[in-house]
Parts: C-alpha cells; sequence; structure tokens
C-alpha cells in the first residue's frame, strides 16, 4: 500500500516560512510522501492575513487547490484561519480549519488513518532530515511569537495574539539540529524578534542580545542571522554582541522602519521619528563596521501628503539602505487606517513606489560597490554562487560543487552593472571559528 500524499504551500513571512518548514517535517515523519500539489491527497495551506490583498491570495489558494487533479482535502491553519476561518471553509466542504500548526500533521493523519495504519514510518528523525528534505543551505529558526505592538495600519496582532518567546533549550536544540544536519547559517525569526524574553535557568531573563550570545557560545552552527527586529528593539548591548562575533553574525539588520517621515509615524502609532532612526542608523553603523540594512516601508499611508513622502524620500536616500522592501498602502479591515480620511490614490502609490525602488536601486549598488576589496563571509548556495553576510549576491567562479552548502570567506573583486559582486575564495571556515577577517 502506497503512502498517503500531501504538498505543503506556504504564504506571508518568514515566520510562516519557519512554521512551514517544521510541519513539512512532521508530516514526513508521519509517513506523508512530499509531492507536487497537483499529485497531492491533502493540501495544507499557512496562509497569510497581513493586508487584504494577502486575504485575497490566501482564498485564491484555496480555490486553486480543491481543483487540483485528486480533488485533495485542503487544511487551511495560520492567520487568516485565526480571523476569518468562515470563509475559507465555506468554499467547500473539503476544506478544513486547523487553527493550531502544531496540530496540522494529526489532522492530516486523521484524514488518511487507515492508510498509515500499516504504512512504516518512523517515531523520529535524524538530524539529516532538514536537508535531505528541504535541501537549503540557511534555515530559519522560530524563537517568538506574537506581538504587542499597537500599528494602526496592522492586524497581526489579533492574528497571532500576544507576545511569547521559545524556551531557550528549545532554541539551542532546534541550532543544534541544523549544525548537524550540515546547514550553514540559521536565521532567528520571530513575528516581532526584538521582543524575544525567557530565562537561562538560572532565574535571568535573556532579551535576542542574550539568545544570540548563547547560540554563538553554546552551539557549533557556523553563521547566525537576525531576522526583521524593530527599530526599537535594536540597542546597545545588541549591537555589542554582534560586534564581538563578527564572522559568526551576519553583518547585516533587517529594521522595518515604514516611513521617514515624523508625522506619518505617529498616524501610524510608531513609538518613534524620523531623528530617531537617524540617531540609531548612525549607532548601529558606528558599532558594527560595514553592516548593511535592509528595510521595509510603507508608501502612501493615509494622509501621506507630497510634503510627508519628501521627508520619507530624503532619510531613505541618507540612510542608503543595501535594499529596502517597498510596499503600497494597502487596507486591512478592522483596522484604524483603513477608515482613516484622506486615503491616498492608487496612481499616487504606484508613483511613490517608482521614485524609492529607483532611489534603493542606486543605494543598493553604492552598498555592494563600497564592499570591494574586503573580505567577507558567504554560504555558498550553488556552485560559483552565493549570499554574503550582508545579503548581497555574489558570484565565486572558484567556489566547486564541494564548497554547496558550505561557509567561505570570499575576497569581493568587483561589481556588475546589476549591483552583484564578484569574489574568490579565500578559505573554507569552519563551523564555530572566529577568524579575522577585512571589514569595510
Amino acid at each position: 500500500m502506497s503512502n498517503p500524499t500531501v504538498h505543503v504551500v506556504n504564504l506571508g513571512c518568514r515566520v510562516n516560512r519557519v512554521e512551514s518548514d517544521r510541519m513539512t517535517v512532521e508530516l514526513d515523519r508521519r509517513g506523508f510522501d512530499l509531492v507536487d500539489e497537483d499529485d497531492a491527497e491533502i493540501v495544507v495551506i499557512n496562509t497569510c492575513a497581513v493586508t487584504g490583498e494577502a486575504e485575497a491570495k490566501t482564498r485564491k489558494a484555496v480555490r486553486h487547490a480543491l481543483g487540483c487533479a485528486r480533488d485533495p482535502w485542503v487544511i487551511v491553519t495560520g492567520c487568516a484561519v485565526n480571523l476569518h476561518a468562515d470563509v475559507l471553509t465555506a468554499l467547500s466542504e473539503r476544506v478544513i480549519a486547523e487553527p493550531s500548526k502544531a496540530k496540522v500533521a494529526a489532522c492530516a493523519e486523521r484524514l488518511v488513518a487507515d492508510r498509515l495504519r500499516d504504512s512504516p514510518h518512523s517515531d523520529d528523525y535524524d538530524a539529516t532530515t532538514l536537508t535531505d528534505l528541504l535541501g537549503r543551505s540557511r534555515i530559519g529558526v522560530k524563537v517568538q511569537d506574537g506581538c504587542d505592538n499597537r500599528c494602526s495600519y496592522c492586524i497581526v496582532w489579533k492574528a497571532r495574539g500576544p507576545e511569547r518567546s521559545v524556551a531557550l533549550d528549545r532554541v539551542l536544540d532546534d541550532v543544534r539540529a541544523a549544525a548537524a544536519s550540515g546547514i550553514a547559517e540559521v536565521v532567528l525569526t520571530g513575528v516581532n524578534l526584538g521582543a524575544y524574553r525567557a530565562s537561562d535557568g538560572s532565574g535571568k531573563v535573556l532579551g535576542i542580545d542574550g539568545l544570540l550570545e548563547s547560540i554563538v557560545r553554546d552551539t557549533d552552527i557556523p553563521h547566525i542571522r537576525l531576522s526583521s527586529i524593530e527599530p526599537m528593539d535594536i540597542d546597545e548591548a545588541l549591537l555589542a554582541r554582534m560586534a564581538a562575533h563578527p564572522t559568526r553574525v551576519a553583518p547585516f539588520l533587517h529594521v522595518p522602519i515604514q516611513s521617514g517621515c515624523t508625522e506619518t509615524l505617529a498616524r501610524m502609532n510608531r513609538p518613534y521619528d524620523a531623528d530617531d532612526l537617524l540617531d540609531l542608523v548612525d549607532m548601529i553603523r558606528g558599532a558594527v563596521p560595514g553592516i548593511a540594512l535592509s528595510g521595509d516601508l510603507i508608501v502612501g499611508f493615509p494622509g501621506e501628503t507630497d510634503e510627508e513622502f519628501e521627508c520619507t524620500r530624503a532619510l531613505v536616500e541618507r540612510i542608503g539602505f543595501s535594499r529596502l522592501h517597498v510596499f503600497r498602502y494597502s487596507a486591512r479591515p478592522g483596522t484604524p487606517a483603513a477608515t482613516m480620511p484622506d486615503q491616498v490614490p492608487a496612481q499616487t502609490m504606484a508613483a511613490r513606489s517608482a521614485v524609492i525602488r529607483a532611489l534603493v536601486d542606486k543605494t543598493s549598488r553604492a552598498d555592494a560597490a563600497a564592499r570591494i576589496g574586503t573580505i567577507e563571509r558567504a554560504v555558498i548556495e550553488y556552485p560559483g554562487r552565493g549570499t554574503l553576510g550582508s545579503f548581497h549576491r555574489v558570484i565565486v567562479d572558484d567556489a566547486s560543487d564541494d564548497l554547496v552548502g558550505r561557509l567561505v570567506d570570499v575576497a569581493i573583486m568587483d561589481v556588475d552593472s546589476h549591483g552583484v559582486l564578484r569574489g574568490r575564495v579565500v578559505r573554507s571556515a569552519g563551523a564555530g571559528a572566529e577568524a579575522s577577517v577585512d571589514s569595510r
């Protein structure tokens, strides 16, 4: 008797990606064969509801799955389910809502219990499972969930619930498992990563800086990257930890500023102003030389005038982002911003988005060019291709097949017309090594 088949669809943020990976591994452990969507008896969809557009994509994904060749059961989980499960289950009697992502695999197992009863499968899996199933050199480790902020455009705090952190021992176990499976880099993720708080076992509460130090000290993972972290959660303690371990911690921060205008930020209910952002960037660059800064930005927020947009444009130019995710404001029903006056026309938002994207294309190229002549660590993901600690792509012609999945030191030689760096391998970086490398 063949094993039942399943396909996992991920929508949304980095945290969803990590949770989808965990569901994939658990489904494999329970005896499911992982297949393409058209061949699946069960399709699991990890939904997103961060904007109205995201919820529309969720409904489209469910309808697509329902139309697949094998008339699959569709298990929906995630943020859209926590907010509007009835909207999704109304699409078909084959749609099952499971609010708990930890219970998705068990839900799938119940649907095909007769098939699994006689199917041999392991109650555990060895350390190679992650790489065997996911085939990656980099993997996310979820350390935190939920958000206590109340940004006026956001509904994530309702969908995800209050802030809560993964126990330190659990995080360390996940990182060790990744290291044992040959993963070169872990990305610490959370809905509000900087809100991490957990006991170290002796009564002391660790923040994100203490967690980072514990991972460096108590695991052999070669490289650690922080995912998105709010501006107000970046402090001297965190930057000192990053600076103390330049070859273990990626010189990179993704900072969702959302706007560069004080008045717009106030309407967004963000707890900082434009001057705070500039001071923060100065502190970051002073503490971690050569760091690359990425971010998120919303254009066309309700009430954003031409003058306010110009403040944002000027701040983005001054910061000099290496990359920036630019979002046109999308009204999310149930949020204060959705009913604010002076909604910005779609064509105005499109024009402003184009201005910022063109600007960031220039600042990204400048950030890349400034790295010529330095040595930076890179994860080699394909023969001749890798990603630097600064998250720039790099062409490394002498990175042979045996270096794929490895962490190497790369001397940056040049940058092409598209802003892609070119370098050569200086040496392969050993797990846990704290070698001395040049920095910008």
